[in-house]
């Protein structure tokens, strides 16, 4: 039998990333002839957006750019690139940084791991993965911001904060992380991590090692941090309403599934996980 093709998209936010877009694009496209590229660009005053159009006029089939009017957020850009990418009919769409921390030959075993699961992150807090020119008080932060997200939330992944991943086309369906979304910036990869396992994920860890950006400049300051600690206390707060939500997105989701007498196999754990909270309301 003649294996199916699937279509892949890599959605790259950019702000200032002239000196790592270029050779970046190049390593994710050698990963294979089914991976594209969608560069999300915040009007770079670097060029780098420019250099991003310069990227898709060489290759126009797999290398696509999208201008914002300006430094817009993270959420916001990966939120656009999403959209993107379903309305393109894209089978697999991950997300990842721009600064060369996450290496694009983790690509292949992520995408592995969202087939077996719906979602998967590359985590850093896994076994066999861990971080490389990293000073003490940054690993501490890291990994004390993970650990505080995890018992807070009650969180099953270990690396809260990551933001390595790879979504299957159905699991973006069901999240419809456009509606849920309420954080702007880093804060985002926790919030997501939060919405996959609220809908009934197994969000599936691939260990990997994430070294110090290559060039340029981190975009993490104290604001940010912050506003990732106040959010942790939001999503705690709003846990119940927004797991009921959840809940009642999932049994419309699978009532649609039934009427179009569909029996996919990606929502099969998430029906058993429906069964399991009426059970537990009942």
């Amino acid at each position: 039998m003649e294996k199916q093709i699937q279509k892949l998209l890599v959605v790259v936010p950019t702000y200032n990333e002239c000196e790592n877009i270029g050779p970046l694009v190049s390593q994710i496209l050698a990963q294979g002839s089914d991976y594209e590229v969608l560069i999300v660009d915040d009007n770079s005053p670097d060029n780098t957006g420019q250099i991003a159009d310069e990227l898709a006029a060489a290759n126009p089939a797999r290398v696509h750019v999208l201008h914002r009017a300006g430094k817009l957020g993270l959420a916001s850009a990966y939120l656009q690139g999403f959209e993107y990418g379903l309305a393109g009919s894209y089978d697999y769409i991950f997300q990842m940084d721009a600064d060369f921390s996450h290496q694009p030959h983790y690509l292949p075993e992520l995408a592995a791991a969202a087939r077996r699961t719906g979602v998967s992150i590359g985590s850093r807090l896994t076994a066999g993965g861990g971080v490389q020119n990293w000073p003490w008080y940054r690993k501490f932060i890291s990994r004390g911001g993970s650990f505080y997200a995890r018992k807070m939330l009650d969180l099953k992944v270990q690396d809260c904060t990551g933001g390595f991943k790879c979504f299957g086309r159905a699991t973006l369906q069901v999240l419809n992380l456009a509606e849920q979304v309420q954080s702007r910036g880093f804060g985002f990869q926790v919030e997501v991590n939060c919405l996959c396992e609220w809908y009934g994920y197994e969000i599936a860890e691939v260990p990997i090692i994430f070294p110090d950006r290559v060039a340029g400049k981190s975009k993490m300051n104290r604001k940010i941090f912050i506003e990732a600690l106040q959010l942790v206390w939001k999503l705690r707060a709003s846990q119940n309403q927004r797991q009921r939500q959840a809940l009642a997105g999932l049994r419309q989701t699978l009532t649609q599934v039934s009427n179009y007498g569909l029996r996919l196999p990606e929502f099969e754990d998430v029906s058993k996980k429906v069964a399991a909270w009426e059970r537990s309301e009942a």
